[in-house]
């Protein structure tokens, strides 16, 4: 992969890292210390690394030559309002800030120099601009836009690193190198040193304009809403630039291609928080991050609630996440026919329903009642325990369990047939044939 893993699972090590990052714990003792050395030679790659010149700044477009019909910024579809940046990495710092701010905001064309940046207000990007206007009111915010930064930075731009932890830092840890960056020439800001286009410039409090609609990652066209104008007086690329760009779009799509990355990052770090979690996934189709599955492994009456409310609160990530569901361990959370046989046996709807009004919920989910705000739903899909219930639990037979996911995992494209014709009071066999191979297995029941 671009990010220097060899496949997805492998950034669950990553998401150790940045657990341990979050809540670093100090040695308790030489064999503890000898074993965290991997982590501590990883933090090594953390400092960036400046340049002087860097590929991104071999040419230089501004004042009049700055003109952004000249790259090929594209509409992704048909009744889309103009062409958008689809891929661009916002840099941004708070005026009482260090480190830097990396984020991934869409911008709508509107001019040769004039672009909408659509950030909503809980993004650090959003939330460095409204600090910048309460320090220095009246004085324009420095803004800058990289295009084509390398995977691991942009992986970095979404992943939900510690506050005092910079994305370029976080960066440097996934790729196992440090990152190169460089001071931008109209701004104090550094942008990766290569990226193929850097936009440079301001945003003024107060120059708003329309934005959208746009094509989304819902599957519809979002609503027409206002945003801060986004100035650019400077380009900077390198010589016979790449445009980088993506489309977003009811998923699969490429975007759901890096939230199936940030998922195993996430995983440690929840688990790090709360240990009784084993799995937890954000399916694609629920636009990777509208609804979570989680699987715990249940230690009393009330835990599955527990574990939604952590979840919602924990992390920024998951203040638009609608739906938790919560499941016990021996549901595979990645397997929607596990997931729905638990939600089906183990849910009674007015018990294990949990619903929260008037929360945070995305502004281009237009399903909620108000832009911005609406309910949350969390489903509680395991096992109850006394105290839960006054009935009797009903035991789970793991030979169905085993065979019932033989099946699944073919396909469906067996034929049971009764083999022996058994007296009363002897089970009954029963062969589970595949079509294509001949017998597979002996069923007793």
């Amino acid at each position: 992969m671009g990010m220097g893993q060899e496949d997805v699972t492998a950034l669950r090590e990553v998401g150790k890292l940045l657990a341990f990052l979050k809540e670093p714990e100090p040695p308790k003792g030489f064999r503890d210390l000898f074993d965290k050395l991997p982590q501590f030679k990883q933090v090594l790659n953390m400092p960036t690394k400046r340049l002087r010149n860097a590929p991104c700044q071999e040419q230089i477009w501004e004042g009049d030559e700055v003109d952004l019909n000249r790259i090929p910024i594209m509409r992704c579809w048909p009744e889309d309002v103009a062409p958008l940046i689809t891929w661009g990495l916002t840099v941004t710092r708070g005026p009482h800030k260090e480190r830097q701010n990396l984020g991934i905001y869409r911008q709508q064309l509107i001019g040769k120099n004039k672009l909408i940046m659509r950030w909503l207000s809980h993004r650090g990007g959003a939330l460095d601009f409204q600090e910048w206007c309460e320090a220095h009111p009246g004085e324009r915010f420095p803004v800058s836009v990289a295009l084509g930064a390398d995977p691991a930075t942009i992986l970095g731009a979404v992943t939900p690193v510690p506050d005092t932890l910079s994305e370029y830092a976080f960066a440097g840890l996934l790729r196992g190198t440090k990152t190169e960056v460089v001071k931008c020439i109209s701004n104090d800001l550094e942008v990766p040193a290569g990226a193929e286009i850097v936009l440079e410039g301001y945003i003024e409090r107060g120059e708003m304009a329309p934005e959208g609609p746009y094509g989304d990652h819902t599957g519809y066209y979002n609503e027409v809403d206002s945003f801060p104008v986004f100035t650019v007086t400077h380009v900077t690329q390198r010589q016979d630039a790449i445009y980088h760009s993506t489309y977003t779009g009811r998923p699969p799509d490429e975007p759901a291609v890096l939230g199936v990355a940030l998922n195993e990052v996430l995983v440690p770090i929840l688990q790090k928080q709360f240990p009784e979690i084993i799995d937890f996934y954000l399916p694609p189709e629920g636009c990777s991050y509208r609804l979570a599955v989680v699987t715990i492994k249940k230690q009393y009456a009330g835990h599955a609630k527990r574990v939604m409310m952590g979840v919602w609160s924990f992390l920024r990530q998951f203040m638009y996440t609608k739906f938790v569901i919560v499941c016990d361990d021996d549901v595979n959370a990645r397997d929607w026919n596990d997931v729905i046989w638990a939600i089906t046996t183990r849910m009674d709807p007015s018990r294990d329903t949990v619903l929260v009004d008037n929360t945070p919920i995305d502004y281009l989910d237009f399903a909620s009642p108000v832009s911005g705000l609406g309910s949350k739903m969390g489903l509680d899909a395991t096992n109850k325990w006394p105290g839960e219930t006054q009935r009797e639990w009903g035991a789970q037979s793991r030979k169905m369990l085993r065979y019932a996911r033989v099946l699944m995992q073919s396909g469906m494209n067996w034929l049971f047939l009764i083999t022996t014709k058994a007296p009363e009071r002897r089970p009954l066999r029963f062969s589970i044939i595949d079509p294509t191979e001949g017998t597979h297995d002996n069923l007793k029941l």
